[in-house]
């Protein structure tokens, strides 16, 4: 039986694993606990766990046994160590990217771009003098993209010199997309959405009818996809010609997520989860009355992970909501899926799970083998490495945390799609 625990839990269950999982579920440290209720909480999800096999349906075996697959695979999940901890500026909340040498880069609310090394010292660091809300991503030949509240949008040299930099009318939040071409799009507070050239020359410009600071989406044929404050969903040609637009009850300040099918996630403000075709007819939407700008992410077995207000909740592929489980705070960031099927989430509680589906459970389907207590609100969205290790940001630090197993093999397991953030399909592993 222990076994089938720790495959369904992701490692044995003790005291000082569960004790994690109270300590983030409740936002109290576990040593305040008394002992009594440490030792009856360790001994009750033992119990819990146990029965919860008892339970499994027929529709959740497949989970079930993909798990231990997993598990097989990469070993049993990792219990959520801290490995390190920098500070990186104030009141980050862009998702971090990540290069293919290691180097994590990132911005902050102080106006600072980081260049951080694999193991946690400072690289370099990049001054652009003004709030950076906008997530880097990073070409093939190393070039780091990003944009600032300067009004201006940068690229940057992997040494941390400047490169260029692109002057728009407004404030640039929109975390940029690279093409295959290396064609670099964004949009900006201007309620342009731009195209420039890897050497920094405005390819085209297409204007919406508001600011815009949905990240960008590129499909395998091309296909860009965003959505702007004039509640309208885009997908334009490789010209900038408009291909379509869909219209929506309130502005889109997610970023879009593509299915293996092509088929484009988006949430807006008016309380809703879209699906639509590539040709933009409407798929499905499911009303789930959430405003944050989480964005959705994809498992490998197509199921849709994202923050719904203060809780976190998976949508099937055909738009049904499969379960949802609290967080004590809005949940803002968008959550990153690994290959053994964890699902990292945060919010502003300050607490970081893992979270481990268990369909049985429709209203709560789900077992945190682990959380940790950050210090901070968790805005940030969490970069999976190849390495297993789990990067997110809270406050004014980044956090390296061990995991189980490297970015799900699906279309879209993480915020912008990949560690490097190009936001293009073509770029993802299960592509």
């Amino acid at each position: 039986m222990k076994i089938l625990v720790c495959a369904l839990g992701g490692s044995s269950f003790n005291s000082a694993h569960h004790e994690s999982f109270v300590h983030a579920q409740h936002g109290r440290n576990p040593n305040s606990l008394p002992r009594r209720s440490r030792a009856t909480a360790s001994r009750s999800a033992v119990v819990i766990a146990t029965n919860r096999l008892k339970l499994l349906p027929a529709i959740g075996l497949w989970i079930f046994v993909s798990v231990i697959s997993a598990r097989a695979q990469y070993g049993r999940t990792v219990d959520g160590t801290n490995l390190w901890t920098v500070e990186v500026g104030l009141n980050s909340d862009g998702s971090p990217a990540l290069a293919p040498d290691g180097t994590i880069y990132t911005g902050s609310w102080s106006g600072e771009f980081f260049a951080v090394e694999p193991g946690g010292k400072i690289k370099w660091k990049f001054n652009a003098t003004v709030e950076i809300k906008s997530s880097p991503a990073i070409a093939r030949d190393g070039t780091v993209y990003f944009g600032c509240r300067n009004n201006k949008f940068y690229a940057l040299n992997p040494n941390g010199k400047l490169k260029w930099s692109f002057t728009t009318k407004a404030w640039v939040d929109s975390s940029p997309a690279i093409a295959t071409d290396g064609t670099i799009y964004f949009g900006s507070w201007d309620k342009n959405f731009y195209a420039l050239n890897p050497d920094g020359s405005k390819k085209w410009a297409f204007a919406t009818g508001g600011e815009i600071v949905s990240s960008p989406a590129i499909a395998r044929d091309g296909t860009i996809y965003f959505g702007s404050h004039d509640k309208k969903f885009y997908a334009l040609n490789p010209d900038g010609s408009k291909r379509w637009e869909f219209t929506t009850g309130g502005p889109i300040i997610s970023s879009p997520a593509i299915g293996g099918s092509g088929t484009v996630f988006f949430t807006s403000i008016d309380g809703k989860i879209y699906s639509l075709n590539p040709d933009g007819a409407l798929h499905w939407s499911l009303r789930t009355g959430g405003i944050t700008e989480s964005s959705p992410v994809i498992g490998p077995d197509g199921m849709i992970y994202l923050g719904i207000n203060n809780w976190f909740a998976a949508v099937t592929p055909d738009g049904k909501l499969n379960w949802q489980t609290p967080g004590n705070e809005p949940v803002d960031m968008t959550p990153a899926v690994a290959a053994d099927h964890i699902i990292y989430f945060g919010s502003r509680d300050q607490a970081f799970f893992a979270i481990l589906p268990t369909p049985e459970r429709k209203e709560f389907g789900t077992h945190r083998p682990w959380g940790l207590w950050l210090q901070g609100p968790i805005i940030s969205s969490p970069v999976i490495a190849p390495d297993n290790i789990v990067y997110v940001l809270n406050s004014k630090n980044l956090n390296a945390i061990q995991g189980g197993a490297p970015p799900a093999k699906s279309s879209w397991p993480m915020f912008r799609g990949n560690p490097r953030h190009t936001g293009n399909a073509a770029d993802n592993v299960g592509n």
